[in-house]
């Protein structure tokens, strides 16, 4: 039985957003299902306020409704005025990466990871006191994750995060939790703070620890030399007693890293290779790329960044030669050796390989196989572990594996397609120290900021319908481009308005401001225009059932008075004769409401154009 947590005690507090921390299978994910009662405790116990509520991002779907909109707005609750402000939702919605296209979708036809985006959504709209968030970025693009991180540092209430990803963690969190030793250890401040606030600890541990070894020695030699004095045999069994107090401190183990380098093979040349007109389409869909030109040379570090489905991945098995252009070309220098780490290479392991084995066959030497078993041990498969099946590990494992190989054969250019995916943080410090180590090329898929930020030197951008070089660094691009979603007019941190629980500042005199203007993007501008719209049209739309109602009410006076008439009923006719009077003044005003409230609406649409 593996042991996770052991007296493990951790507070949150009213506005605390907290990032919880430590190596894969160390508990993180366990503990978040405890507090959700999802699993059962050995011991202690969980306090959570009457009437508080969790929001959890599950990652099974059971969607009821027929559109990704209602599917959405679905957890919404009305407002004192008893309207759902479906403009939350929409902003929501537009923030993690959805268009007015997929809004109207069923969510059975959305991609398994627009489908976790519409559960995450779910989550967010609802508003609970707490949301808990376990690697809520894993199925997120970078422009969808920096929308993600601006929401919830503006959370009004309590969050608990796990993430891989180091920046994105430490920009929303305003502490950090780590699972160390079985424990829980929160700071206030990043991950960086905890580390350090650990390893103080540690060294004050390990003083102790060398202190008592030291001193149990001394009391030791002094038991032995009067052990069997009875004179002083008062003092001898004080002196065990208190060995034995020494001996129950437990030694410190410490956790390994994942650690290696990559292999590299020389390259005499200095343009390793050219595109020209490079033009890629999957039959009957649309051009991922159109008319790309470029050179790679020796040493370069290009990030492949853009969101989602835009041809990213396709870009690197276009180099990869797994898949041929519709149009252009791409020139090879001869000595180029290439290993890639791609998304679905993990799935051509050989499952009835061991992991050693697996590692082994990406060797050609046969004299070097022997190697196989360290790098499985650099790969955290050390022991008998090197010798489990590929098909009994997990996704992360066997992207371990994939690393293994790839370590294995030497190359001059890595293609890595989003190789931090299943990383955790230690790990994923290791691979950018690796990366920065190694004198080859390198073009990496990523999401990850921090990743972006240490290794890139040039970018491949896949953004706005178009994909184009940049000579700079991915700070520079931010500083000088940035994403097209941040600068379009009214975009994500524009108007002055309340989504969910958060409030963003912005120029709600100006609907359309400049991309200077903090690079305002999509999300929010409707959400303010929606703000704005949504309430004049369902005001226009109640004036427009109280005028059928009060029209239908006249007709039905009018054949009223016709019966009175004919009756000749003078009480009757007088009577009904006023109510219709009556009704017709509700009626003129209901249309002199109708007309100001459609100039209104009127005004409002061309304030926020679409």
């Amino acid at each position: 039985m593996q042991v996770l947590l052991d007296g493990a005690s951790l507070l949150v507090s009213d506005h605390e957003r907290v990032g919880l921390v430590g190596r894969n299978g160390c508990g993180k994910s366990t503990l978040f299902k405890m507090i959700l009662g999802q699993e059962c405790l050995d011991g202690g116990n969980i306090d959570i306020p009457k009437k508080y509520t969790l929001g959890y991002l599950q990652q099974h779907l059971n969607f009821t409704h027929a559109t990704v909109h209602e599917e959405a707005c679905s957890v919404l609750k009305p407002n004192e005025d008893g309207w759902l402000e479906e403009h939350k939702v929409e902003a929501i919605l537009f923030g993690l990466g959805f268009d007015e296209e997929s809004m109207h979708k069923s969510p059975m036809l959305l991609s398994g990871g627009f489908q976790i985006r519409l559960n995450l959504a779910k989550v967010l709209a609802a508003e609970p006191d707490m949301l808990l968030l376990d690697e809520p970025t894993n199925y997120l693009d970078i422009v969808s994750m920096r929308w993600l991180s601006r929401f919830l540092r503006s959370w009004k209430g309590e969050v608990l995060l796990i993430t891989h990803d180091h920046h994105f963690m430490d920009e929303v969190c305003t502490h950090t939790a780590g699972i160390f030793r079985h424990k829980i250890r929160k700071v206030k401040g990043t991950v960086e703070k905890l580390r350090e606030t650990i390893a103080e600890e540690e060294e004050v541990a390990q003083r102790t620890q060398e202190n008592e070894a030291k001193k149990k020695e001394q009391l030791e030699k002094v038991i032995e030399r009067f052990r069997y004095k009875a004179a002083k045999a008062a003092m001898v069994q004080s002196k065990i007693k208190a060995a034995a107090k020494l001996a129950t401190g437990e030694r410190l183990t410490h956790e390994r890293n994942l650690e290696f380098s990559f292999t590299e093979a020389g390259f005499p040349g200095k343009r390793m290779l050219q595109i020209k007109g490079l033009t890629f389409a999957y039959p009957n869909g649309p051009e991922l790329i159109t008319d790309l030109t470029m050179e790679v040379f020796k040493g370069d570090r290009i990030a492949v960044i853009g969101p989602n489905g835009r041809g990213k991945t396709t870009l690197l098995n276009l180099i990869a030669k797994e898949l041929q252009p519709t149009a252009g070309e791409i020139s090879y220098n001869p000595n180029l050796q290439i290993n890639y780490f791609g998304q679905t290479n993990i799935n051509r392991l050989n499952l009835d390989n061991t992991v050693e084995e697996e590692i082994a066959s990406a060797i050609e030497e046969v004299s070097q196989k022997s190697r196989a078993r360290g790098l499985a041990g650099l790969m955290m498969f050390s022991g008998d572990a090197a010798l489990k099946k590929v098909k009994v590990l997990s996704g992360g494992e066997r992207s371990r594996v994939l690393l293994g190989k790839i370590l294995a054969s030497a190359c001059n250019m890595l293609l890595l397609d989003e190789p931090t995916n299943h990383l955790d943080m230690e790990s994923i410090e290791s691979l950018i120290d690796a990366l920065e180590d190694y004198e080859g090329t390198a073009l990496v898929v990523t999401h990850d900021e921090e990743l972006l930020h240490a290794f890139a030197n040039r970018l491949v951008v896949f953004d706005g319908g178009t994909c184009r070089i940049f000579e700079g660094t991915y700070a520079d691009f931010l500083e000088k481009v940035g994403w097209a979603s941040e600068k379009k007019p009214g975009g994500a941190n524009s108007a002055n308005i309340k989504v969910s629980n958060i409030d963003v500042k912005g120029d709600s005199e100006n609907a359309a401001p400049s991309a200077k203007e903090d690079r305002k993007a999509r999300a929010d501008y409707i959400a303010e225009r929606s703000k704005v719209i949504k309430p004049l049209e369902k005001k226009l739309a109640k004036i427009e059932e109280d005028i059928a109602k009060a029209e239908a009410l006249g007709g039905e006076l009018e054949a009223k008075l016709v019966a009175a008439s004919e009756s000749g009923d003078g009480n009757a006719i007088t009577a009904i004769a006023k109510d219709m009077d009556d009704n017709k003044k509700v009626v003129d005003s209901l249309y002199e409401d109708w007309e100001k409230t459609s100039a209104e609406l009127e005004s409002a649409k061309d304030k926020y154009p679409i």
